[in-house]
């Protein structure tokens, strides 16, 4: 395929306290750094706790950074126009340094418009702040006055200039991503017509991306997916737990009739969910994939027990990785960190 970065991502959606649910996913990123997963990525969503379990991803990192050593830790995202762009940067700056350079700051403009006024704020000058924010992150982590100051971010983190990637669901938006130099967030619940394939939506945005990059600067796309990899023997059991998600999936996000055949659904939200073979043969059809520099993959809307998620994690990265060309193991982690295989050697 694509020779993409094996990524893990999550919303914190296990069916569980709150506590247990952050503790839960901190094991499920120790299990794909132990597998070799280059990168893992945590949502943020506010106040619906079906939607997404973590308002404030930076406590939940700073928590994966002193249990991990060398995976990369990413916000997929962090909606820049609800957040105060300084306290962003100083606390991405932290975990920066809490897990010796990890962290890659994925940012967006948001896609719940009830959640802004709860901020003060107004959905539909989104991006308004969110290019204003971005100018105060980049200044800070720049080292240069923030809001014309002459306040410096502390601690510094100069690499996190270099270590943003913006969301988006539009061709234009993956334009501004790569005048920017900044890496492309893809998302497996891209808006799209009904019949139209998620690689036929994505591949013209990651064309206007690649077109926009400036000379020398190498290109950064990550594609989230879904996909949960059981042995024959749980199938069944993946299957009957992704019922009410993929009817929910189908419903909320395509707008479509969710009362059809659970199969059809799942190719219809572009949820891989089967035995190795299965799935290795519908990502093997996603045209986005082999333009992407990393793939991450969620078990949501699928959601099944926790043991069957620390299993998939497993397959992904023994079985669905090689055969897909992915890539995994400390070199592939180093590269988002900007090290070479020499430099791992004394990290």
């Amino acid at each position: 395929m694509s020779g993409a970065r094996l990524g893990f991502f999550t919303r914190l959606l296990d069916a569980a306290p709150d506590g247990r649910r952050y503790r839960t996913a901190l094991a499920q990123v120790r299990a794909a750094e132990e597998h070799g997963f280059a990168s893992a990525w945590v949502a943020q969503h506010h106040f619906d706790r079906d939607e997404g379990g973590l308002p404030s991803p930076f406590p939940f990192l700073a928590a994966a950074a002193v249990q991990t050593d060398r995976i990369a830790l990413g916000t997929g995202i962090v909606t820049l126009p609800l957040e105060d762009p300084v306290r962003v940067a100083e606390d991405a700056a932290v975990v920066q340094a809490l897990s010796d350079g990890r962290v890659q700051l994925g940012v967006g403009s948001g896609g719940t418009p009830s959640a802004f006024a709860a901020f003060g704020r107004a959905s539909e000058d989104r991006r308004e702040i969110q290019a204003d924010h971005l100018d105060v992150l980049r200044d800070a982590f720049a080292g240069r006055g923030i809001r014309g100051s002459d306040l410096r971010l502390n601690p510094p983190a100069p690499d996190l200039a270099v270590r943003l990637w913006q969301a988006t669901f539009s061709v234009e938006g993956g334009r501004r991503a790569g005048r920017a130099g900044d890496g492309l967030l893809l998302s497996r619940t891209q808006p799209r017509e009904p019949g139209q394939a998620l690689h036929d939506v994505q591949v013209p945005i990651v064309e206007a991306y690649l077109s926009s990059l400036p000379a020398g600067v190498e290109p950064r796309i990550l594609a989230s997916r879904t996909a949960v990899v059981v042995d024959p023997d749980r199938l069944a059991e993946a299957w009957a737990s992704a019922d009410h998600g993929v009817r929910r999936l189908t419903r909320t996000f395509l707008g479509q009739d969710d009362t059809g055949d659970l199969a059809d659904l799942a190719r219809l939200t572009d949820t891989h969910l089967g035995t190795v073979e299965a799935v290795v043969a519908t990502l093997a059809a996603d045209r986005t994939l082999p333009l992407a520099t990393d793939v991450a993959f969620q078990v949501h809307s699928v959601d099944p027990a926790p043991e069957i998620t620390l299993r998939s994690i497993e397959l992904l990265a023994t079985e669905v990785a090689p055969r897909l060309g992915l890539r995994t193991g400390e070199a592939a982690a180093a590269e988002l960190r900007g090290l070479t295989t020499t430099e791992t050697a004394a990290v």
